[in-house]
């Protein structure tokens, strides 16, 4: 069954986001409560995921769900018919009745006169007869298919508006947080899903569990010698940063400090092949605006350390 285009839209944009999480299909069933067969489904629009599925996929990604969300919002009102209830509710039409067509009253006809006899004028007011009144013609009232094409075309007319007024306010939204990101923004600003943790209490904590993780600064990305790739991340609401990698091999391993005295060095280490096909993170440090933080990666394969520093800004 080729998918709708509300569907294939929906399922377009969760492949996005499964890219930006680095993880393969097995890695999302391990990531997640839902088999790897599902995903497949959901990822080429051969089925409707859950919502629950793509709020996980969301903070997988580390992205806001409200576009997400809206685009199975949309979707699931389609899969599940209610869009096409109003256009099934139409019933064949049965004929009215014919009415029959007044026979018009025929005029008198004119008496007729001798050729040659000049008219006689009579200047007489003689009332018009009944059938000469001018009257104005009266309105058929609307027959039954009329009223059913009218009352079908609102329903179809009210749910088209309200599926784009929720991509509007949503991707209005989503807008307004990307300039948000862009821009230094005060530590008092609430994201969207709010942290269960900000600074000192963020401490050696996870920044999926605590939410953290949702919609950070990515202060640097590098690629290591190895192939693998490495971020230091900073949620300015939660006043710490923390760093990632993905497409390591199993033993490698990655730490991470902000500068500032008695500041903790967090580490991770790839433990198996469900991490080599997934992100790992380091518990997350306190981090003030300006400080510099400092990520190493050290390969299983060498004793080389490669490290690199990002500056958080004001």
């Amino acid at each position: 069954m080729t998918p709708s285009p509300e569907h294939a839209r929906l399922a377009s944009e969760l492949r996005a986001l499964r890219e930006r999480t680095g993880l393969s299909l097995s890695g999302l069933a391990a990531k997640t409560a839902y088999s790897r067969s599902s995903w497949e489904r959901y990822l080429n629009g051969k089925a409707l995921p859950p919502r629950q599925a793509v709020r996980e996929l969301c903070l997988l990604a580390g992205e806001p769900e409200g576009r997400a969300l809206a685009l199975w919002e949309i979707t699931e009102s389609g899969w599940s018919g209610r869009a096409k209830e109003a256009p099934r509710a139409v019933t064949a039409p049965q004929a009215s009745p014919s009415r029959p067509t007044p026979t018009p009253t025929p005029e008198p006809e004119a008496t007729a006169r001798p050729t040659g006899t000049p008219p006689t004028v009579v200047h007489a007011q003689v009332a018009p007869p009944a059938h000469q009144v001018p009257h104005r013609p009266v309105s058929a009232p609307p027959d039954r298919r009329t009223v059913t094409l009218l009352a079908v075309l609102a329903t179809v007319c009210a749910v088209a508006v309200a599926g784009a007024t929720v991509v509007l306010v949503v991707l209005t939204r989503d807008h307004g947080a990307a300039r948000h990101t862009a821009a230094p923004a005060s530590s008092a600003v609430t994201p969207p899903t709010r942290p269960t943790c900000r600074g000192a209490d963020c401490e050696g904590l996870s920044p999926m569990v605590t939410k953290c993780g949702a919609q950070p600064e990515t202060l640097v990305r590098r690629r290591m010698s190895t192939g693998a790739w490495m971020e230091v991340r900073y949620n300015r609401w939660c006043a710490a940063s923390w760093a990632r990698t993905w497409g390591a091999r199993v033993g490698d391993r990655i730490e991470m400090s902000a500068d500032g005295a008695g500041s903790p060095v967090r580490r991770a280490k790839i433990k198996d092949d469900v991490d080599t096909d997934s992100f790992v993170y380091t518990p997350m440090t306190a981090t003030l605006p300006g400080a510099v933080v400092t990520a190493c990666f050290l390969p299983a394969a060498s004793d080389t350390k490669e490290c690199f520093d990002s500056r958080v800004s004001q």
